[in-house]
């Protein structure tokens, strides 16, 4: 059975049960999700209503009521609805255009719904509601204010019991949480909601996955630019952000000039590719950038450092021949399946987004960019879904999905083939044969939004960091305060060989010290007594390893170098 149908069905179980319950409510919309579903309702529930909601599911499932269609006119629909004082419902019958619609029922309940489900109720072997959440009419602040009530169903209960379990981990490893407690990042109301605030052992996370960005484009053949914050409203209208993207743009108004926030980088691109002539000689012409841009995102999706307002990308362009598009998107290809293995990333999922409903250019460039990234992923073998109309308004792209430890999918790397930016700025290069001709931009991501995939990597490692990427990777704690000159001796050499390291010489039990370290993931904890200061030397213990035994500086140094050099990326358990 699909999911999808099992999902919608149990949506309308919910609702059926709401009905008995509390009597008419007004009904919102009750789809299936990525994982379960929701129902949307004129109502004020509150969490202590979801067992009596689910007790009534469990009756109506218990009596294996039938699913129904029945197909009447529009009209016909609109006076059911409104006999039913259904006026959310009637907002969505009219803005359907055919001349009949279905409705669907199961027991006393009926919905209006172009289905499909499942044939009835008992089918649904197990289920769960598993929250209460605020949502607007149709996602805009300015509708009414509706309860959303989030499900889960499967068709048996071992797969809800596996479901719950992975549930229960995953608020274990949520990265908000685990930001605040290794005091990674921060973010403040009173600077506003969406933005950043880094700390020390964050940024150092941010550093080093950054300079590894920055290592491997040089050997990829990038160039590293950077452009400014913002740019006047003009550079925007030319590239048809101000027509297609105005609603997450942020606009400023200085001096009767009108600037705006940069939502994407690809435009100051752009500008430094055409400050002198170029030559099909140059092409390709990669330029990178760690460019942070800023977008609108209504506060209800906003989510720790998975869905902010400012965000740092692994932002590049290639401008290229069209003979060299198909190597150029392999080698991107190439390019981020390497980055992801490095970072502990072995599973995706790959979608090829294609033509929305507003865009730029001609149908026919479109379907040639769309044809163009469907060879290439065959030639790389690559299997896809499409994803119909799920491309920005320049272009269609690949997505990729990066899938964790917990088999959750986080949206990573993009690649983006645009023939209509290059026409809309003008941009040439000089062929073989003397006359100007158009070349064509692949806009790509590897990583994608930094905030973003260091919430995937918090969540991936349950904050255990590889020892490469670990904020501190060494603590060095004293059992009396007799060691402590030999403690900050033996932090001083580790520091001078680049490792990461810093000294716990408090006045605490060592067991404490060791709870502590343990706490906040540190990889490795060297601990020195009398007997270690004596022969220079210290007891190492590993986060998940445990007691190592005793090491020599130097080997200390050499074991925990080969381990950074090798950037390894063990899930701990």
């Amino acid at each position: 059975m699909e999911k999808d149908i099992l999902w919608h069905s149990t949506a309308h179980i919910l609702a059926a049960a709401v009905e008995r319950l509390f009597g008419n409510v007004k009904l919102g919309i009750g789809p299936a999700i990525e994982e379960g579903f929701y129902y949307d309702f004129d109502y004020q529930f509150t969490p202590e209503d979801l067992p009596k909601i689910e007790e009534e599911m469990k009756k109506i499932i218990e009596e294996d009521q039938r699913f129904e269609k029945s197909i009447v006119s529009k009209e016909e629909a609109e006076r059911i609805l409104a006999e039913d004082n259904q006026s959310y419902k009637i907002e969505l019958l009219s803005r359907l255009l055919d001349a009949e619609v279905s409705f669907y029922t199961n027991g006393k309940f009926s919905d209006l719904c172009k289905g499909p489900h499942i044939s009835g109720t008992k089918e649904i072997k197990a289920f769960k509601l598993l929250r209460i959440a605020g949502a607007y009419w149709k996602g805009d602040e300015k509708n009414p204010m509706l309860t959303r009530i989030y499900g889960i169903s499967f068709e048996s209960q071992q797969e809800l019991d596996e479901y719950l379990e992975r549930l229960e981990e995953a608020k274990k490893r949520d990265h908000r949480k685990l930001g605040s407690a290794l005091s990674l990042f921060s973010i403040y109301d009173q600077a506003g909601s969406g933005l950043i605030f880094y700390h020390p052992n964050g940024k150092v996370l941010v550093d080093q996955i950054t300079q590894y960005l920055k290592e491997e484009h040089k050997v990829e053949g990038y160039l590293e630019v950077a452009t400014p914050h913002i740019g006047r409203k003009e550079l925007w209208q030319t590239s048809g952000h101000c027509d297609y993207y105005s609603e997450n743009m942020y606009f400023i108004n200085k001096e009767k000039e009108d600037y705006v926030l940069k939502p994407m980088n690809c435009p100051g691109h752009i500008l430094i590719y055409k400050t002198r002539t170029r030559s099909f000689r140059d092409l390709p012409l990669r330029y990178f950038e760690l460019g942070t841009v800023y977008r609108y995102e209504r506060t209800g999706v906003l989510h720790g450092l998975l869905r902010v307002r400012g965000f740092t990308q692994d932002d590049a362009h290639i401008f290229c021949r069209e003979d060299q598009l198909l190597d150029e998107i392999g080698g991107v290809i190439r390019f981020f399946q390497k980055m992801l293995s490095v970072f502990g990333f072995s599973e995706y999922e790959i979608y090829l987004s294609t033509r929305p409903e507003k865009f730029v250019g001609t149908k026919e460039r479109w379907d040639m960019a769309e044809g163009i990234l469907t060879d290439v992923l065959k030639k790389e073998g690559l299997p896809y879904t499409i994803d119909e109309g799920e491309a920005v308004f320049y272009g269609p792209k690949i997505d990729v999905k990066l899938k964790d430890c917990l088999k959750r999918a986080w949206q990573g790397p993009t690649i983006q083939v645009d023939f209509n930016l290059p026409e809309r700025f003008g941009v040439e290069y000089i062929g073989e044969d003397g006359k100007a001709h158009q070349p064509v931009m692949i806009h790509r991501v590897v990583l994608g939004s930094m905030e973003r995939f260091i919430g995937a990597l918090i969540e991936h490692y349950s904050g255990k960091f590889p020892l490469w990427l670990s904020p501190v990777q060494v603590r060095i704690m004293s059992i009396t305060d007799a060691q402590a000159e030999y403690a900050n001796k033996i932090k001083d050499r580790l520091l001078a060989e680049g490792i990461r390291a810093e000294a716990d010489l408090q006045a605490e039990r060592i067991g404490k010290k060791v709870a502590s370290a343990q706490e906040e993931k540190i990889p490795y904890m060297a601990i020195v007594g009398k007997k270690e200061a004596e022969e220079e030397t210290i007891s190492l213990r590993h986060r998940s390893k445990g007691d190592m035994g005793k090491f020599e500086i130097q080997r200390l140094i050499e074991m925990l170098r080969c381990e950074i050099g090798k950037k390894s990326n063990y899930l701990p358990k």
